[in-house]
């Protein structure tokens, strides 16, 4: 038997109210509204649920035991419901954002630590690949990329430096073997470690110095997978195998070691920095805005430091 929702409450209000009127006073309903809800249940049902007089309402012993079942049920329902409601507004839940790998390695390490000490409650759940897939459909809430990736329609909000360079580096075993280009066209006679997509694509290298730009797709001994595999082809470097092209911020500690040294560093190129998207800020979960408060709170901070 499907009993309309609306109809129970209207019984359970005038039946704890005493009356229809005080039980109008006390919800949205008027008192016509509740006495045809409450005969619409009692019609269903097949049996008198209140007895009316002209001085009251009580409800009659079918009445009493239907409300001594359904109040504490509905009470329960409510509660189910408030948590819902709080969860608009108090960041609770999880968090999935899907990313490429270089923004799990160099963005996001320097931002999480302090957003989960800030919100305790949400659960942040990484999801790092370089294939393009769609993000929301796979399941995710909000996704980084790099904004020639940028989905359309898209809400973007920048996150993590927003510049960066693209680096080349060998060891020095290497080159001393090999010798120190001075030109990016000298890369063609080297042995270069190339990274390729899941998608297949091998991305050609990129140059900049004073408005000379040249773009070029070396060859040599070692191509891995981009991610998932980035690290493989930086330990081929740091052993000699040959010349690698990759995020500045990911090769710095290789400088800083002395286990690799820049390779052509005038004519490392610039590129704008990651964006956080998500598709509306229209009923967007709280964990999700959250986040997207304290990305936008942590760049106002670096503006102001700046």
């Amino acid at each position: 038997m499907n009993v309309d929702l609306s109809d129970l409450n209207a019984f359970i209000a005038v039946a704890r109210a005493g009356g229809f009127r005080d039980a109008a006073r006390a919800g949205e309903m008027s008192p016509s509204g509740l006495s045809e809800a409450v005969r619409r249940l009692e019609t269903q049902l097949g049996v008198r649920l209140l007895n009316r007089t002209t001085r009251s309402v009580a409800p009659t012993e079918a009445g009493k035991r239907l409300l001594d079942r359904l109040g504490p049920a509905l009470e329960e329902m409510q509660s189910a419901l408030d948590v819902v409601n709080s969860a608009r507004d108090t960041p609770i839940g999880t968090l999935r954002l899907n990313v490429p790998v270089s923004a799990a390695r160099l963005v996001l390490p320097a931002i999480l630590p302090d957003f989960l000490a800030a919100y305790p409650d949400v659960q942040v759940e990484i999801i790092a690949e370089d294939s393009f897939v769609d993000v929301f459909a796979s399941g995710c809430d909000a996704g980084i990329r790099y904004d020639e990736r940028l989905e359309q329609d898209m809400i973007a909000v920048p996150i993590g430096p927003r510049e960066q360079r693209f680096a080349a580096a060998a060891s020095s075993v290497y080159l001393d073997r090999h010798g120190r280009p001075e030109h990016p066209r000298e890369l063609l006679s080297h042995a270069c470690i190339r990274g390729r997509f899941s998608s297949g694509m091998i991305n050609a290298w990129e140059f900049e110095h004073n408005g000379e730009l040249v773009k070029l797709e070396p060859s040599g001994p070692l191509v891995v997978q981009i991610g998932a595999a980035t690290d493989l082809g930086v330990e081929a470097a740091v052993a000699g195998t040959g010349v690698i092209c990759l995020f500045e911020d990911w090769l710095r500690p290789y400088f800083d070691s002395g286990k690799l040294e820049p390779v052509l560093e005038s004519w490392w190129r610039r590129f704008s920095g990651p964006f956080l998207y998500f598709p509306s800020r229209r009923l967007m979960p709280a964990p999700l805005r959250a986040f997207v408060d304290f990305i936008k709170a942590s760049n106002d901070a670096s503006s102001v430091s700046q």
